[in-house]
């Protein structure tokens, strides 16, 4: 559908981390392109790739098409010419070019992820479209993707183990998967150990925890950022 003017196409999220987890993952897909996206054709792709028209067997799927300049710029930028997310349960969700109110914390840790280990379905080594973004660059980004977990999933999984996934990508500079980056807040007694043990039984249960317990370790792991960011 793209034609000459598609750069690559990528996987990303827990499938590149090695921790996709078949009826529970998503299915995050980065497409990038040469020159921006007409509204033609950010229309067409939608039509062709929500999930009445093309079922998608994750949970959901979440395609960001990014222009090249985007993706090459190593920056914690959030621009993208098109956002889409579509499943079975999930009401269809479309955000182009300048949209506002969109959260833009997941754009920039997605692109970090896919330099380190995207897979390209098509195109160049993701390493090369998607170079690093500095780490001190995304403190911020990861801050703020704490407060939207406390402000919209106080009682998930996602928010304890992306907060260690966070916590993990600070110290060391290195993306891991939820289930390794919460073994290692524990190790380092970054974060209780019952809380994280819930956490990581609720990906396949989806039993809530507790909200108070979930807001501590969220403000607890905030802090510990603002200070690694100096």
């Amino acid at each position: 559908m793209l034609g000459t003017n598609l750069v690559g196409a990528y996987v990303g999220g827990s499938y590149a981390l090695g921790d996709y987890l078949p009826g529970r993952s998503d299915l995050d897909l980065a497409a990038v392109v040469w020159t921006p996206l007409s509204r033609g054709s950010a229309e067409a792709l939608v039509a062709a790739m929500r999930h009445e028209a093309l079922p998608c067997p994750a949970r959901s799927l979440e395609l960001v098409v990014y222009r090249v300049d985007v993706a090459r710029s190593g920056s914690a930028a959030s621009d993208f010419e098109l956002n889409l997310n579509t499943g079975t349960d999930l009401p269809l969700s479309v955000q182009l070019r300048g949209h506002p109110g969109v959260a833009s914390h997941w754009f920039a840790i997605d692109r970090s992820v896919l330099s380190q280990a995207g897979s390209a379905l098509v195109g160049p080594p993701a390493r090369e479209v998607f170079p690093p973004i500095p780490p001190l660059d995304l403190i911020p980004v990861l801050i703020d993707s704490l407060r939207w977990h406390r402000d919209h999933a106080t009682d998930s999984s996602d928010a304890v183990l992306n907060a260690c996934r966070a916590l993990c990508y600070a110290e060391e500079a290195r993306w891991s998967s939820k289930p390794v980056a919460g073994r290692w807040a524990v190790d380092r007694g970054l974060a209780p150990a019952d809380l994280v043990s819930r956490a990581l039984a609720a990906r396949t249960d989806g039993i809530p925890l507790d909200p108070a317990a979930v807001v501590e370790f969220l403000s607890a792991s905030e802090a510990r950022l603002r200070r690694r960011g100096g």
